[in-house]
C-alpha cells in the first residue's frame, strides 16, 4: 500500500518539510494532553507559532495531521532500528544490540508512541491500513535477524514462531510507554531492558535443539 499524498498549497519541498515538522511536534503535545478530538487545528497552529490560515497551506484536514504524525512516527522508529540492523555483528549479537536499541528508542518516544496507539483508531479507512502496515514493517526487522538465529543453528524455531517471539519484542517494547506510570517507579530503562531481554531470550531457547 503506497504512501497517501497530503495535498500542500506551498510547492517548495523543504519549507514543506520545515512546516509540517513543527505542526507534527505540536499535534503530538497537544494529542497527548487533550486527545486528537479535543484538539482544533487553531490550537495545533498557535502551538507551532504560525496562524491557522498558515496551518491549511500544509494540510487540507485535520486527519492530515493525524496521519502525518502516525507516518512521521513509525517512520523515525523504522531508520533507527534499520540503521542499527544493518550492522555486521554476528546474529544472536545482533538481536540483542537491536532490542536494545528498539527499547531505548521507545523510552526516548514516549509521547509518540502512546500519541500514535492512542489515536490510531481515529484515522480514515483510508489511512488506517497503510500505518498499520507501518508496524508490521518493524516486526519484520526482528524477524529477519531471528531468521538469521535461526539458519546459524542458535534457536529452533518454526516460521510461525518467529513471528510470534518478533511480536513478542516489540510489545515488550511498548509496554514500557504504556505502562511507564507504574514502570518508571521500579526501573531504569537499562534494568527493564535486561529484564526484559532475559525474558525474552529464556522464551526462545525453550525451543532449542
Amino acid at each position: 500500500m503506497e504512501k497517501r499524498a497530503v495535498k500542500s498549497m506551498v510547492k517548495d519541498e523543504k519549507l514543506i518539510e520545515t512546516r509540517r515538522s513543527q505542526i507534527i511536534k505540536s499535534a503530538v503535545t497537544l494529542f497527548k494532553e487533550k486527545g486528537f478530538h479535543r484538539t482544533t487545528t487553531r490550537e495545533i497552529a498557535k502551538e507551532a507559532g504560525f496562524s491557522i490560515g498558515t496551518l491549511y497551506e500544509y494540510i487540507r484536514e485535520k486527519e492530515d495531521i493525524l496521519y502525518l504524525v502516525s507516518d512521521f512516527i513509525y517512520d523515525q522508529f523504522r531508520v533507527r532500528m534499520e540503521e542499527e540492523a544493518s550492522s555486521n555483528l554476528k546474529s544472536l549479537d545482533l538481536l540483542h544490540l537491536v532490542i536494545s536499541s528498539y527499547f531505548k528508542l521507545v523510552d526516548d518516544k514516549q509521547d509518540e508512541m502512546l500519541v500514535m496507539y492512542q489515536e490510531a483508531k481515529s484515522l480514515s479507512k483510508k489511512s488506517l491500513p497503510y500505518v498499520l502496515k507501518k508496524e508490521l514493517q518493524l516486526c519484520a526487522i526482528f524477524e529477519k535477524i531471528l531468521t538469521r538465529c535461526v539458519e546459524e543453528g542458535h534457536f529452533a524455531l518454526s516460521e510461525k514462531e518467529i513471528k510470534a517471539a518478533a511480536h513478542n519484542i516489540l510489545v515488550f517494547g511498548q509496554m514500557w510507554a504504556f505502562r511507564r506510570w507504574a514502570l518508571r517507579s521500579i526501573y531504569t530503562i537499562e534494568e527493564y531492558t535486561n529484564i526484559q531481554m532475559e525474558f525474552i531470550m529464556k522464551g526462545i531457547s525453550k525451543n532449542n535443539k
